[in-house]
C-alpha cells in the first residue's frame, strides 16, 4: 500500500468504486477518533468488518482475506472493473501481500482490539475479527446450545414405545430408515433438537407427532402434572400462518387421543411477538432476567433466523425448557448477519452420530442406521435430516433441479432444464419460446416470455385446481367474478382471490435494475392493467407488508389484495391471522396499513415461508454477490407444481449455482 496516502483516502477510493459504503468509512473514522495513532491495518480492518456485516457475514476472515481478498469481500472480478478506480484495484492487490500473521500482530497492538471479554469495539478470535456485539451473540449461542445438549433422560418408558410404534407403523414402500421416526426419538433425548429437510419431507407432520409424544411423556413421567406449556413461532407472519395451517391439517391425520390433540398448539406467532419486541429498540421484553413462560418452544422456518435473533431467543428460554428448530438448512439465510441454521446443521446429511446417540436411536426407534464416518459435532448428535420428499418424486424436474443446484452441479442442472421432453413441470405453456430463450438468452426475449407467462390463464383441471403454467390472468378472472350479495359472499370471494394470487409468483434476486423487484412490478402492472389511471390503490393491487404492526396483527411479509368490499368501499383483504377463525378475511382500510409495496414480483428472500403453484425465477443480466446457489435453490423450492427459469444473459445461472453464500459462523 502507498505509505504517502492516508488510509481514509484509500478507503474513499473504494467507496467511489462501489466496493465499500459510507457507513463502512464512517466506522473507520470512528476508530481513528478513538485511537488517533491507529495503525493503518486497524482502520482497514474496521472498514472491512463493517462491509462484511453489510453482506450478512458475522466476522471478517483474515486468513481468507490474505489469500483471496476479492472473493472474501465479494468484489467483482476483473472483467467488471472497466469503470473502477485504478488506485482501488491496486489497493485490493496490496491486501494479498499482507500475511495473516501481520494482520494479527498489527491488530493486537491496538487498545481497540481484544481477544475476548472486555469492552473493546473489536474482538480478534484467532483469524476472525468480530464487532464486539456479534462476538457476544456468538458466545451466547454457543453457551446456551451446549447447556441443552446433555441428555435430559437416560431411557424412555415402555408405554411411550407403544405410542411411537403406533404413530409410525411403517409401510413397505417407505424408504428405510424412517428418518421421521428417528427425528422424534432423538428429540426425546435432550432439551435441544433440530429437524431439517427439504420441501415435502414431512417436517410439520414429524413435529406434530413429536409434540404428541412429548405431551404423553410428561403424563407418564409426572402423573397429575399440568400440561406442558408449548409455544410455536416462526420468523415472519407469512411463515407463522403457514405452520399454523399445516399443523391443523396434520392433526386431522394424527392417531392419538383427543385430549392430547387438544394440548397441541394450533396457532403460531412471530418471534418478535413471542419475545415481546419493544418499539424503536433492539431489545425484547423477554430475556435472561424475564424468561418466557414455556416448557417447549418450537420455531419453524429457522433458516430465516439471524444470529442476533437466535441469541435473543436462547437467552429468553427458561433453563429447563426444550427448544426444537425446524427448517431447510439449504435455504437462504436471513438478510441480516449469520446463517445460523445452515451452520448448526453442517454435515447433517452424514448422520454422523456417536455410539451413545446411535444406541439410543436404534433402541427406541427400531431403525437401523447406515454406516457413517467419524462422529460429528455435539450438535450433530441432536440433528436429524429428513430425506424422502413426498412432494417431489424421482420423476419431478423441480426436485431433481433443486438437488443439482444444492450440490453445486451446474452441468447437471443445465441438463435437467434442457430435458424438456422428460420434465414437464419445468416448462410453462409457451414451451417453444422458452426453448428459444434457453438457446440464446437475451433480455428482450426473456421479457417477451415473461409477459406471456404473467398474462396467461390456463384455467382449471378436472379437480378444480389451477393448471400448470398458470399466470396472473387467472387471478384477474377471479377478481372479475365479483359476487352480488352479503358480506359472507364477499368473504368467500376474497378468499378465492387470495388463493388465485398464490397460484403464480414472480421472484427476483435483486430489488433494483431491469430484473429487480421495483422495475418488474412496474412492467407487470402495465401488462395487466394497461388502462390504469394514476393512484396506488387500484383494485387488484397485491401488497406485501414490510413492517410489523402488532395493533393490526400484520407482519412483515403478509400479503393482501386491494378490493372493493360489499359496501363499495376500497379495502385491502388479508387472510385472518388465525387460520382456524370463523371469519377468514380481514378488510382493512389502505390508510391504516404500515409500510407496504406492490407484490406481483417479490424477492426470493421475501418468498421464504411461502409456496406457489407456479414460480418464475427471473435472474438479472449481470452477476451479483447475492446470486448464490442458496438463492437459486430457495427460489426453485417455492414452486409446488411448475417452475420457470428466466435467464436473460447466458452464464448467470451457471455462475450462481457455483457460488456459495456466506462464511459460516462458529457453531460448536
Amino acid at each position: 500500500m502507498n505509505p504517502d496516502t492516508s488510509v481514509l483516502t484509500k478507503i474513499d477510493r473504494w467507496v467511489e468504486a462501489g466496493w465499500l459504503s459510507q457507513l463502512n468509512r464512517a466506522f473507520a473514522r470512528f476508530l481513528r477518533e478513538l485511537e488517533p495513532n491507529a495503525d493503518d491495518a486497524l482502520l482497514w480492518a474496521g472498514a472491512l468488518v463493517s462491509h462484511q456485516l453489510d453482506r450478512g457475514e458475522v466476522y471478517l476472515d483474515l486468513k481468507s482475506l490474505s489469500q483471496q481478498p476479492g472473493l472474501t469481500l465479494a468484489i467483482p472480478s476483473d472483467e467488471d472493473w472497466t469503470s473502477r478506480s485504478e488506485s482501488a484495484k491496486a489497493e485490493l492487490a496490496a491486501l494479498k501481500t499482507l500475511p495473516l500473521s501481520q494482520w494479527q500482530s498489527d491488530l493486537q497492538k491496538s487498545k481497540l482490539v481484544s481477544t475476548g471479554e472486555g469492552n473493546t469495539p473489536l474482538v480478534l478470535d484467532g483469524s476472525r475479527l468480530y464487532l464486539r456485539r456479534y462476538w457476544q451473540y456468538q458466545q451466547t449461542l454457543d453457551r446456551c446450545i451446549q447447556d441443552r445438549l446433555a441428555p435430559a433422560r437416560l431411557d424412555l418408558p415402555e408405554t411411550l414405545l407403544e405410542q411411537i410404534d403406533a404413530l409410525f407403523p411403517g409401510r413397505p414402500e417407505q424408504p428405510q430408515p424412517d428418518w421421521q421416526k428417528i427425528a422424534c426419538v432423538l428429540a426425546l433425548r435432550s432439551r435441544f433438537a433440530i429437524i431439517t429437510g427439504g420441501p415435502g419431507t414431512g417436517k410439520t407432520t414429524t413435529l406434530t407427532k413429536l409434540l404428541a409424544l412429548l405431551i404423553q411423556l410428561v403424563e407418564v413421567e409426572s402423573p397429575g402434572a399440568r400440561k406442558p406449556n408449548i409455544l410455536l413461532a416462526a420468523p415472519t407472519g407469512k411463515a407463522s400462518a403457514r405452520v399454523s395451517e399445516s399443523i391443523a391439517n396434520a392433526l386431522k391425520q394424527l392417531n392419538v387421543d383427543d385430549n392430547i390433540k387438544e394440548s397441541i398448539p394450533k396457532k403460531a406467532g412471530t418471534l418478535h411477538r413471542l419475545l415481546g419486541s419493544r418499539p424503536d429498540s433492539r431489545r425484547f421484553k423477554h430475556n435472561r432476567h424475564n424468561p418466557l413462560a414455556a416448557d417447549i418452544v418450537i420455531v419453524d422456518e429457522a433458516s430465516m433466523i439471524h444470529l442476533e435473533m437466535m441469541a435473543s431467543l436462547l437467552e429468553a428460554l427458561p433453563d429447563n425448557a426444550q427448544l426444537i428448530l425446524l427448517g431447510d438448512k439449504d435455504q437462504l439465510a436471513s438478510v441480516e448477519a449469520g446463517s445460523v441454521m445452515g451452520d448448526l446443521c453442517r454435515d447433517a446429511e452424514n448422520a454422523a452420530y456417536d455410539n451413545d446417540a446411535r444406541a439410543w436411536i436404534e433402541k427406541y426407534s427400531g431403525e437401523r442406521l447406515p454406516p457413517s464416518a467419524a462422529p460429528g459435532t455435539h450438535i450433530n448428535q441432536q440433528t436429524v435430516m429428513l430425506r424422502y420428499s413426498h412432494r417431489f418424486g424421482e420423476h419431478s424436474g423441480i426436485g431433481r433441479l433443486a438437488r443439482a443446484v444444492n450440490a453445486g452441479d451446474s452441468i447437471q442442472a443445465q441438463a435437467i432444464l434442457n430435458d424438456t421432453a422428460r420434465f414437464k413441470d419445468l416448462l410453462p405453456a409457451t414451451a417453444a419460446d422458452y426453448l428459444r430463450l434457453r438457446t440464446r438468452p437475451e433480455p428482450d426475449a426473456a421479457d417477451a416470455l415473461l409477459k406471456k407467462l404473467v398474462t396467461a390463464n390456463a384455467g382449471f383441471n378436472a379437480e378444480g385446481k389451477p393448471n400448470p403454467g398458470q399466470g396472473y390472468g387467472y387471478y384477474l378472472d377471479a377478481i372479475r367474478n365479483r359476487p352480488a350479495g352479503d358480506p359472507a359472499s364477499y368473504n368467500d370471494w376474497a378468499e378465492r382471490v387470495l388463493a388465485a394470487f398464490d397460484a403464480f409468483q414472480v421472484l427476483c434476486a435483486l430489488r433494483r435494475g431491469r430484473w429487480g423487484v421495483e422495475e418488474m412490478n412496474r412492467r407487470i402492472e402495465a401488462w395487466l392493467f394497461p388502462k390504469l389511471a394514476s393512484g396506488l390503490w387500484y383494485e387488484g393491487r397485491p401488497v406485501m407488508i414490510t413492517r410489523n404492526d402488532y395493533n393490526l396483527s400484520l407482519m412483515n411479509g403478509d400479503i393482501g389484495i386491494a378490493l372493493y368490499d360489499h359496501t363499495g368501499k376500497r379495502r385491502v383483504a388479508f387472510p385472518a391471522d388465525d387460520p382456524l377463525a370463523e371469519t377468514r378475511i380481514r378488510w382493512l382500510s389502505p390508510m391504516r396499513l404500515p409500510d407496504a409495496e406492490t407484490a406481483f414480483a417479490i424477492t426470493v428472500h421475501k418468498s421464504q415461508g411461502s409456496e406457489f403453484n407456479h414460480v418464475v425465477l427471473a435472474l438479472p443480466e449481470t452477476r451479483s454477490p447475492v446470486l448464490t446457489r442458496e438463492l437459486i435453490y430457495t427460489g426453485i423450492t417455492r414452486a409446488k407444481e411448475n417452475f420457470t427459469l428466466l435467464e436473460s444473459r447466458e452464464g448467470v445461472f451457471d455462475q450462481a449455482v457455483k457460488a456459495r453464500m456466506k462464511n459460516p459462523v462458529d457453531s460448536g
